[in-house]
């Protein structure tokens, strides 16, 4: 891609823009960096990483970063043999425990299930080993510490040793010899202990001399009596100075020995910076993730500028790449059409590096192999061209490759010369790249192309709205209108008188007219159109609530009838109970009178049995009676099951006997049956080969908790329904829904559903040993 392209959308703010959201020097390289991809697979990759880490923030906050540092020259010197200050081995003890943070809070998220981020922190080494041994040596403030061996614990302990001793003798001179001092001080000079002593008494005190003030009446000596002291301390920290070179060089090859993870970690770590740094520019733009394609198709809802604020940008819709392959935006100049020409540019380059875009969800918008421009002032001082020539050099070089995979911008097309040579020109030019079936959005004043949307296949007029009762631009574009001179009525509002005005009218050709009272008729059939989907919105709003309100009151009534029917099944089954209990009394009775009579048991039995069949089953009055609601004039045929009024019970039909007879099996008689007294049960359908349907009884092993963690929410719900079904057949009186803590959605999601099942009579949050508020348990009717 033209690197041309860059600068003029201004594509480098951007860039901008995204290191400040960068935790790290690594990330910022990153972005610094920042190409847009022409490959498909590629930029559908970065977009999915930009998602997840927008996902990540938005449901868990921001991501731990802090502690990575740029350690590759560091990693580069212990691999050639230097030797690496504390700082240096301090820093790359501070990224390894930056990428293990980093990788323990990925590896916490449940959800959303992450899977090309978890796939990067899995490649970050933990290197706990390297980490305890940098830490056990260096301490925060970048110092060897004194438990680094036992040889440098003994060194910096005489150390102190001498250096306390030198000083209680030098402060002996300040005490007793304070009148040949300048200050009752001790100092240093060449790193030893020294008094300040004035010039006369330079005899006096005797030693080495090894500074002097600058007026030189104050020489800095160290007295004789010291020397020796001070020249143990010197040893001391000569030996001192060898240990830490020691301990640095073994610590240094053991970094060296783990370059390779060292480095594998870097690259994770700024990988991950930049593509978290995507994220949060994405939401500090209110961005979405668009849909790629390779066909030039660009759809975006409400996108936005991305370099201006949300006070002062208007959002547009703009389609190109489907009915159209070409937007020619007309009207006079006010500001707006620049905008709107740098958007879809500026869009499609964030887009194609992985940026997400200042547009509602559901965009679109295509990978280009290139993106061409030709905005703003072309006129080059040093080449002497002028600003005509300045844009059509740049014209014929964006001409000379164009393909079907290329975005074209031009801003005023054609301007710079005279009027009806510049708008043949731009026809041309228009004409060239929609033959080339590339993809171009252009903008004119010339009033010659407004017709041209018209007469041309693949292109559309649009327009920048303009408000003539305050005289300034919406920048709200409209697709499918070209736009109109508003001379004439901006004259008018500022006060030209109208003789004036009608005079002008009068000058301008009918042509011309005719084209902007067609602008002006389209304009109000658009404002009509949009007063009416409004309108047809809020009805459609107004009837799903209407819908939703008879879903709940029927739903209420379903339960009532319900419960209206269990109990008079109760009451009837407790009448029916008490009835039968009276019968056996009176069986009872009547065989305590009979006793030795010629009656034989096994009659009393088949009395007892007809009296149980006597007795009517509840459900299979229900039954009867939607059976008694159904067809009688059904032509019956051999086989059909049907209801026997006269015997209250079923039966099938044998044959016909007559035209208002048939012969009917009940059981193992045969009986004869008119018509009247026959209600049609149903028909034995031939017998077709099908998978079959079970139904899982009792015995079906079902669990008694459903774990929803991690699940998207719409599955969740999927699997809780069909969940309760099985728990319900198999009988369980309450079960355990495991939705976690989380964000709540899920947890929010069972209980309304809970709340909408009739078969579910309770639900409660499980208590401490049932998972607390992760679980939801539910009891059933």
């Amino acid at each position: 891609m033209n690197n041309r392209i860059f600068h003029v959308l201004e594509f480098d703010k951007i860039i901008h823009m995204l290191k400040d959201h960068a935790a790290s020097s690594l990330g910022k390289e990153r972005a610094n960096q920042l190409k847009p991809s022409t490959d498909l697979a590629e930029v559908t990759r970065l977009q999915e990483e930009t998602d997840e880490a927008v996902s990540i923030i938005r449901l868990h906050g921001d991501v731990p970063l802090g502690g990575i540092v740029d350690i590759r020259p560091s990693i580069k010197r212990a691999e050639i043999g230097g030797i690496l200050n504390p700082q240096e081995c301090l820093d790359i003890a501070g990224t390894i425990y930056g990428g293990k943070q980093l990788r323990r809070f990925i590896e916490s998220i449940e959800e959303p299930k992450l899977l090309i981020i978890d796939s990067f922190v899995e490649q970050i080494e933990p290197l706990n080993n390297l980490e305890r041994e940098i830490k056990n040596c260096v301490d925060d403030h970048g110092h060897v510490m004194d438990g680094a061996s036992e040889k440098l614990r003994s060194l910096r302990t005489k150390i102190r040793t001498n250096e306390s001793r030198v000083r209680d003798r030098l402060e002996g001179y300040t005490k007793s010899k304070s009148k040949m001092l300048s200050d009752a001080i001790v100092t240093i000079r060449n790193d030893r202990y020294v008094l300040p002593v004035k010039q006369e008494y330079r005899g006096a005190i005797g030693g080495i001399v090894h500074d002097q003030s600058s007026s030189g009446q104050t020489l800095f000596m160290e007295p004789q009596a010291v020397v020796e002291l001070n020249n143990q301390l010197q040893e001391a920290r000569v030996q001192e100075k060898t240990e830490i070179e020691r301990i640095l060089r073994e610590l240094t090859m053991r970094i060296a020995a783990d370059e390779e993870y060292l480095r594998q970690n870097v690259n994770v770590l700024a990988k991950l910076d930049f593509i978290f740094s995507r994220a949060k520019l994405g939401q500090s733009m209110r961005a979405a993730m668009p849909k790629m394609n390779e066909q030039g198709i660009i759809k975006m809802k409400q996108a936005r500028h991305p370099l201006l604020s949300d006070d002062e940008v208007v959002a547009n819709d703009v389609e190109l790449g489907t009915d159209y392959h070409a937007i020619v935006i007309t009207g006079p100049n006010t500001g707006g059409k620049t905008v709107t020409l740098k958007m879809v540019g500026l869009c499609t380059l964030m887009a194609q590096s992985g940026l997400q875009i200042p547009a509602l969800d559901g965009c679109e918008l295509a990978v280009f192999d290139d993106v061409f421009a030709d905005i703003g002032d072309e006129q080059s001082i040093e080449q002497s061209l002028s600003t005509f020539s300045s844009h059509m050099t740049n014209i014929v070089d964006i001409l000379e490759h164009i393909t079907p995979k290329t975005l074209i911008l031009f801003d005023e097309l054609g301007a710079g010369t005279d009027p009806q040579e510049g708008a043949a020109l731009a026809m041309a030019i228009l004409d060239n790249v929609v033959q080339k079936n590339a993809r171009i959005i252009a903008t004119t004043h010339y009033p010659e192309l407004k017709a041209y949307g018209y007469n041309r296949d693949g292109v559309i007029n649009a327009s920048v709205e303009f408000d003539v009762e305050t005289l300034r631009p919406t920048y709200r574009l409209l697709i499918g209108v070209p736009g109109r001179s508003n001379a004439f009525e901006i004259s008018r509002r500022l006060g030209l008188s109208e003789e004036v005005i009608e005079s002008a009218k009068s000058q301008i050709g009918t042509d011309s007219t005719s084209v902007e009272n067609m602008i002006a008729s389209l304009e109000t059939a658009r404002r009509n159109a949009e007063h009416d989907y409004e309108e047809a919105e809020k009805i459609l709003a107004e009837s799903e609530q209407l819908k939703d309100d008879l879903e709940k009151q029927w739903q209420l009534f379903d339960q009532k009838r319900e419960a209206l029917y269990q109990k008079a099944e109760e009451k009837a089954e407790k009448a029916l109970q008490n009835a039968r209990e009276e019968a056996e009394e009176i069986v009872a009775t009547i065989r305590e009178m009979k006793h030795g009579a010629s009656l034989k048991e096994h009659e009393w039995i088949e009395a007892r049995k007809l009296f149980d069949e006597a007795q009517p089953n509840l459900a299979s009055k229900k039954a009867t009676t939607e059976t008694k609601q159904t067809n009688t004039t059904e032509k019956l045929e051999p086989g059909d099951e049907v209801f026997v009024a006269t015997l209250n019970k079923n039966g099938t039909i044998v044959e016909q006997s007559s035209k208002n007879e048939y012969q009917v099996q009940v059981g193992i008689m045969k009986i004869k049956a008119k018509r009247k007294d026959l209600q049609f049960i149903k028909r034995e359908e031939p017998i077709l080969e099908k998978p079959m349907a079970t139904v899982k009884g009792s015995n079906y092993h079902v669990k008694t908790e459903l774990d929803l963690r991690g699940e998207r929410y719409e599955d969740a719900m999927h699997a809780l329904e069909k969940y309760v079904d099985d728990a319900l057949l198999a009988g369980y009186p309450t079960v355990s829904i495991i939705h976690g803590k989380g964000t709540g959605a899920l947890r929010k999601g069972v209980q309304e559903f809970a709340k909408k099942h009739r078969h579910i009579s309770n639900q409660r949050s499980g208590s401490m040993n049932e998972g607390g508020s992760g679980v939801t348990v539910l009891e059933f009717r």
